[in-house]
């Protein structure tokens, strides 16, 4: 079997990437073996070649030997013994496929030669290009046959380089594009190519004098040192630009170029104050572009001067603000993946779902392509490290990335040119301001001693002086100097309250745990225990019901208690219904909850949390696909209330708001001895993230689960995370892997007599089979299918399946079967009740009445779909149909009608940022050139 989590990089010096990161092949040999097998990755290399190629003339006697310790060596750094396979008469090495960069580029550069969407033929170019990391082959000089294969690799990327400027100037990229062509006709001096795009370029941004001088510098090179004039083409191009001629404009903008404005910022602080030499720091850099590290201790508000700066210069970046929490320094949840920001910012940027790359390196370059020439802000909040932080920089010098983190992020200062900027306790001044913001200057100016010894005993730390202002605000009958005299009461103590590893000791620590302390203490009962229970809490936030389940309370019950806990500055309500406290506060009630929470109460808190999650998230996931819940739940324990959506508004809205919890529950549940609500949750959230294009989540989380379920031998949860694991590799376009999957699902679903999941596996095996040309086969397992559904009485399960062998049918040219089978599946679907799999049934109708030439029973039947496809929101398979209607009207010589088909076809398909909508384009400039002969 192929060894599928190994890369080798090609297209720079030689270089292994496993799980845990990229591997140095050290040896020029061995990594000459290990680059000739990757040049022929999945095919035999014999012995005689590869020790042609590593020894040439110089072939020792133990060439033989050597190779294969060699071979053992390269075994040990893929990680796998398989994935060196000896197969006569040599090697192969079975990484399975795209598993080099090079083949990796080659997909990529087919298929922006097959896509007829200029903009998306420009993404999948500068994925292509970025895979580049150098010269190819850079280390493995010596052996003539690698270093033609470097040189053609090397030609490979010009070619590629060469497309990619052709692209961007035909979406109109030009002013972009200047400076990175200026590289290449250095690099190229003779090339003419790269000479007439720089010239375009250069003239469409308006710059004509530097267009002809590029033209005249090329034609003194030439002659100096070839002896020739540049070419016809090129001396046309230079008369075009001097009379400026309007064949050589720029492009119009296509409609899918327009993005929306992104606007992520959380709220302001509302009693900010201070930080004028930051604030002024900020400023002098809002035009220089690049990178900001702003760094300090926990708490020391890092997070509120980037927003309240990023509201404040937000009118300079008129293209938008992006914002994420990185997590870096939560304590209950690990740090945020960058490929899992990247998705929110692509989403935040317009890239639909459908165009969403599930490779990490070509979302990096999608996002960068996206921002280029945009005038943006990014706020990277709460950084771990630099290597978090490096994926989500812009990369271009009209967008500023504002990043904090209690690290200094010493390497991007060094190596992305960053400018820190270092964050200090409030000065005295300030964190007397502060009180008077919060408490009104009479109260402060009363006693200005009893404020200052405040400030002191908070360490000016603006997270402690917010809780100490709450609790005098809303006990105006206290002193300052009754306030400052309680917190001088607890110094003693302050050490052995909770635990703050935030701080690495000293005064700070000692301060806050003083101030939460005195803080918690005035809580009630209940608001106490409920501080400590939110330390168990996963997510970066917490919804109110969600709240009640972890306390055991009825929901009712629950909202005093989060009031209070608000009003103590424990707990902010950032959006309506939702909490969240600082990871400071969540580390000190953590502390508390070890210290006062017997173990049994913690995990039955966690239990509570995660019924809550489980059970909402299925009831949630039945709205949106009923008629196919696979797995029954234990009632939930007493103290939970799930949330029950009831439309799929309701449903969609409920999964965004929660996803970041729910993708931290999953793991919680599988390290916390709940392996059956890990493998039980992320089956019901794969729905969501399919529909959602969350590709590399919806992998995680079934990884978690098929482990989780493997740890407790549970044979029907590793079936069901198999058979999601394999439509996720099937969506990704990793055959094999998705075949091997749902091989294995199926094996366990017969193991456990799950005919249910044996039946919806074969539907996927089908649709796998299909996705893969394979027709005949594809037919075959979905007829398993319909025996299997038949054999349990699922008739939602039959319609859908009869939907499937009447499309097969008609892909196999059968249309009269079609029309039999997917008119069988109507009849079911209506019978249950399933408004999508009717909508689907009749799209298919529709196909096969076009194609026996019935077209006017074609209309009649899209025209249904339609109207169903607009009850369920189906906006993708919408499109579909109206583009196949269009053809149908025209088929009948209607062709007002199909062009307004089309139209609408059209309209959501930009809207979704979709590339089938260059084909709808072609469709109606076809039309209308028809119709003008």
């Amino acid at each position: 079997m192929a060894c599928t989590g190994v890369r080798v990089r090609l297209l720079g010096p030689v270089e292994v990437v496993v799980a845990d990161g990229p591997q140095a092949v050290n040896g020029l040999r061995r990594r000459a073996v290990l680059a000739t097998l990757a040049l022929h990755v999945g095919r035999v290399v014999s012995v005689d070649r590869l020790t042609d190629v590593v020894w040439g003339d110089d072939l020792p006697a133990t060439a033989s030997n050597t190779l294969q310790r060699h071979v053992s060596y390269l075994r040990g750094v893929l990680g796998e013994p398989g994935s060196i396979v000896a197969r006569q008469p040599g090697y192969v090495l079975d990484t399975g496929p795209e598993s080099t960069d090079v083949q990796a580029a080659e997909r990529l550069l087919d298929l922006a030669r097959r896509t007829t969407d200029r903009n998306v033929r420009v993404e999948y170019l500068t994925a292509a290009v970025a895979l580049w990391r150098g010269p190819p082959l850079a280390d493995v000089a010596g052996s003539p046959w690698l270093e033609e294969q470097a040189e053609h690799l090397a030609r490979l990327r010009l070619e590629a380089e060469r497309a990619l400027a052709e692209a961007r100037l035909s979406v109109g990229e030009h002013a972009r594009l200047v400076p990175g062509l200026e590289r290449l006709v250095r690099e190229h001096p003779f090339d003419e190519h790269l000479h007439a795009q720089l010239m375009l370029a250069l003239y469409r941004d308006g710059r004509q004098g530097e267009a002809v001088a590029t033209y005249r510098r090329l034609r003194d090179t030439l002659r100096e040192n070839l002896g020739i004039d540049p070419s016809l083409r090129l001396r046309d191009l230079e008369c075009a630009i001097l009379r400026q001629d309007t064949a050589i404009a720029a492009p119009a903008p296509s409609a899918s170029a327009q993005v929306p404005v992104a606007a992520q910022l959380p709220p302001p602080v509302p009693t900010f104050t201070g930080r004028d030499a930051e604030l002024a720091a900020l400023d002098a850099l809002v035009d220089r572009g690049g990178a900001v590290v702003i760094s300090g201790t926990a708490g020391v508000g890092k997070t509120a001067l980037a927003v309240h700066w990023a509201h404040r210069a937000a009118e300079r970046f008129p293209d938008g603000q992006l914002y994420v929490n990185l997590r870096g320094f939560d304590p209950g949840a690990a740090p945020t993946e960058p490929a899992r920001a990247l998705h929110g910012f692509l989403e935040a940027l317009g890239v639909a779902a459908a165009r969403m790359p599930s490779d990490p390196d070509a979302m990096v370059s999608l996002y960068r392509t996206t921002v280029a020439g945009r005038r943006l802000l990014v706020v990277l909040d709460n950084a771990r490290d630099a290597e978090q932080v490096r994926p989500l920089l812009p990369g271009s010098p009209d967008c500023l990335a504002i990043v904090t983190s209690r690290d200094q992020l010493v390497p991007l200062v060094v190596t992305e040119s960053a400018q820190p900027v270092p964050l200090d306790l409030l000065s005295p001044d300030e964190a007397r301001d502060l009180l008077v913001r919060r408490l009104g200057e009479r109260q402060v100016a009363a006693e200005p001693a009893a404020a200052d010894d405040i400030a002191d005993r908070c360490a000016r730390l603006p997270i402690a002086l917010a809780i100490v202002a709450a609790r005098a605000a809303t006990n105006r009958h206290f002193s300052l100097a009754a306030v400052a005299g309680e917190l001088s009461n607890l110094d003693a103590v302050a050490g052995e309250l909770g635990n703050l590893d935030a701080f690495d000791g000293g005064d700070e620590a000692t301060d806050v745990r003083a101030v939460f302390s005195w803080s918690c203490r005035t809580l009630s009962p209940p608001a106490a225990r409920l501080f400590r229970l939110l330390s168990l809490h996963p997510g970066p936030d917490v919804s109110a019901p969600a709240v009640a389940s972890l306390a055991g309370v009825a929901p009712q019950a629950s909202g005093p208690v989060l009031t209070e806990l608000t009003r103590a500055n424990l707990f902010t309500e950032h959006t309506y219904g939702r909490y969240a406290f600082h990871d400071l506060l969540r580390a000190y009630a953590a502390g508390l909850a070890d210290e006062a929470e017997p173990p049994a109460e913690r995990a039955a808190a966690v239990h509570r949390l995660l019924d809550h999650c489980l059970h909402t998230a299925h009831a949630a996931d039945l709205v949106l696909h009923p008629h196919f819940s696979e797995i029954s739940l234990a009632s939930p324990r007493a103290g939970v209330t799930p949330e029950r959506p009831r439309s799929k508004a309701a449903a969609t809205a409920w999964f965004t708001a929660e996803l970041p919890v729910l993708l931290a529950a999953v793991p919680l549940a599988a390290r916390s001895g709940f392996e059956g609500h890990a493998w039980r949750l992320a089956w019901t959230m794969a729905g969501f993230l399919h529909r959602q294009g969350h590709w590399q989540d919806w992998l995680g989380t079934q990884r978690i689960a098929l482990a989780a379920a493997s740890r407790i031998g549970d044979q029907a949860g590793q079936g069901h995370a198999h058979r999601s694991l394999g439509l996720a590799c099937s969506r990704l376009r990793r055959y094999d892997e998705a075949d091997d999957h749902l091989r294995r699902a199926f094996d366990l679903f017969t193991v456990v007599g799950d005919d249910a999941g044996r039946a919806h596996t074969c539907l996927n095996l089908g649709q796998l089979a299909e996705r893969q040309g394979r027709y005949q086969q594809a037919l075959t397992h979905s007829r398993r299918a319909l025996t299997l559904f038949r054999g349990i009485d699922n008739r939602a399960g039959q319609g859908y399946t009869l939907n499937a062998v009447g499309w097969q049918e008609a892909l196999l040219g059968n249309y009269h079967r079609a029309l039999e089978s997917c008119g069988a599946a109507l009849g079911m679907l209506r019978e249950v009740d399933d408004v999508q799999g009717q909508a689907d049934t009749w799209d298919s109708l529709g196909h096969a009445h076009h194609q026996l030439g019935d077209d006017r029973r074609a209309v009649a039947c899209y025209e249904q779909a339609l109207e169903l496809f607009t009850q369920v929101q189906d906006r993708y398979a919408e499109a579909s149909t109206y583009a196949n209607l269009g053809r149908s009207h025209r088929a009948l010589a209607d062709f007002g009608a199909a062009r307004a088909a089309w139209r609408r076809a059209l309209t959501i398909l930009d809207d979704l940022g979709d590339a089938d909508a260059e084909a709808i384009r072609v469709d109606l400039e076809q039309l209308d050139a028809a119709q003008l002969h």
